[in-house]
């Protein structure tokens, strides 16, 4: 018999559902020997000091999953995601399904599958610096729907300058997110590399850009209206201005997500996002 599976059960979203299926989750963990809860967080924000869970399960849907690896920072821990969102690409179990796989994660049938996370700094013109730990993408877009330029420099050489409403800096994870619905492409989620999507060029020839994660990516503006924010994930948000430089690294901490054997990632293209259809040809 396996030693119990040390737990982090996250579950901040006060939606009804959220709660309902965390109350129900709690009652199946306290019922089960093999599971050893050693925190909770529902309200609060957790205190990881002296923890060493073998995963934290997060229920939520794809956002709840990324506040959770920004929460957990330099320390990243095994995320299992409960899918209670709308889409759920990253959480892919169901409040079902956990339950029923439960002996196989008790019994350690489960992969860990690291994926690459980034590193960016923002320089403001004025001197001042900031540093974010990020994992689906980096945005920069204007707020007043006005035509901005970017100046992309790969490894310190000017590759080209966008002009249109902004430019999504994105990982292999995050290339499922805000960057396929602006046009970018599907990476494979374990590819070391980034992908540079402009939001609605304003030319008939700039196209995604793939390349290597081991590059530095340095996004400049050099003219830019009132507006400008620049987004990580989502969920941090930092105002820029003509001048100011944001530069984007590989990160040395990589995200860690617990996949259940069996669950491809083809398989949930095909699922999630309805991909790879083909046309109703007529027979005969």
């Amino acid at each position: 018999m396996s030693a119990p599976l040390r737990l982090i059960v996250l579950a901040r979203d006060q939606s009804r559902h959220v709660q309902d299926a965390w109350r129900d989750i709690k009652a199946f963990l306290d019922a089960e020997p093999g599971a050893d809860v050693l925190a909770a967080a529902v309200t609060e924000d957790l205190d990881l000091n002296g923890l060493d869970p073998d995963i934290a399960v997060v229920l939520g849907g794809d956002g709840a999953i990324l506040r959770a690896c920004r929460q957990f920072d330099r320390k990243q821990i095994p995320l299992l995601g409960v899918n209670l969102g709308r889409l759920g690409f990253l959480a892919d179990l169901s409040p079902e399904e956990f339950c029923e796989q439960f002996p196989r994660l008790q019994e350690r049938r489960y992969d860990v599958v690291e994926h690459l996370m980034f590193d960016c700094t923002v320089r403001f013109k004025d001197g001042r610096t900031e540093s974010h730990l990020g994992l689906n993408e980096v945005l920069l877009s204007s707020t007043t729907l006005c035509m901005m330029d970017i100046d992309l420099h790969v490894d310190r050489e000017l590759v080209t300058t966008y002009s249109g409403d902004g430019l999504i800096l994105a990982t292999p994870v995050g290339s499922t997110a805000h960057s396929l619905s602006a046009g970018g492409p599907i990476l494979r989620q374990d590819l070391p590399a980034f992908v540079v999507t402009p939001i609605c060029p304003h030319t008939l020839t700039n196209r995604p850009l793939v390349d290597s994660a081991d590059c530095e990516f340095r996004l400049t503006l050099p003219r830019a209206p009132a507006g400008v924010t620049g987004v990580i994930d989502g969920q941090i948000r930092f105002p820029l201005a003509e001048g100011d430089e944001v530069i984007v690294r590989r990160a040395k901490e990589t995200f860690k997500l617990v996949k259940i054997p069996g669950h491809s990632y083809y398989a949930m293209l095909h699922r999630k996002l309805g991909w790879g259809g083909q046309p109703r040809y007529r027979r005969g």
